[in-house]
């Protein structure tokens, strides 16, 4: 599958998804193993202090570590996910970048992190891994 065709199929299922179309997740890259989601600020996805509120940046995390596993084997279950924060979620958009480490017929392992934009810069906001595991899909 080409980066293009393979990067409309990931818009389509992110569509799919509930919670993605509330949040505005949008897939701007993806390739075999990679995928880029972009959220841009709203004051309605803050925290108490204004920042972007930690199960959102979770939630970038746990979504670009399971579309970059679904490019490699198709559609995946989390069976363990890990957040780390390094710095508040400020900024005008949020970007999480995940890469999958090793792909198996079991289990898949990708790693994301999620930078804010802040007058042009990135920012790094936070970094995780996912566990990822191959779920049989219906003929």
């Amino acid at each position: 599958m080409e980066d293009s065709e393979m990067l409309e199929r990931l818009r389509a299922v992110n569509a799919s998804a509930a919670f993605n179309r509330w949040a505005g997740f949008e897939v701007t890259e993806a390739a075999p193993g990679h995928v880029r989601l972009r959220l841009e600020w709203r004051e309605d996805l803050g925290q108490y202090a204004g920042h972007l509120h930690a199960a959102l940046v979770a939630g970038l995390v746990d979504t670009a570590c399971g579309f970059a596993a679904f490019t490699q084997v198709g559609v995946v279950a989390a069976s363990n996910c890990t957040v780390n924060f390094v710095s508040p979620g400020v900024g005008t958009a949020f970007v999480a970048t995940a890469r999958s480490v090793k792909a198996g017929r079991k289990q898949v392992f990708v790693t994301a992190e999620v930078h804010a934009e802040r007058e042009g810069e990135p920012v790094l906001v936070a970094f995780g891994t996912t566990l990822l595991v191959p779920l049989a899909t219906k003929a």
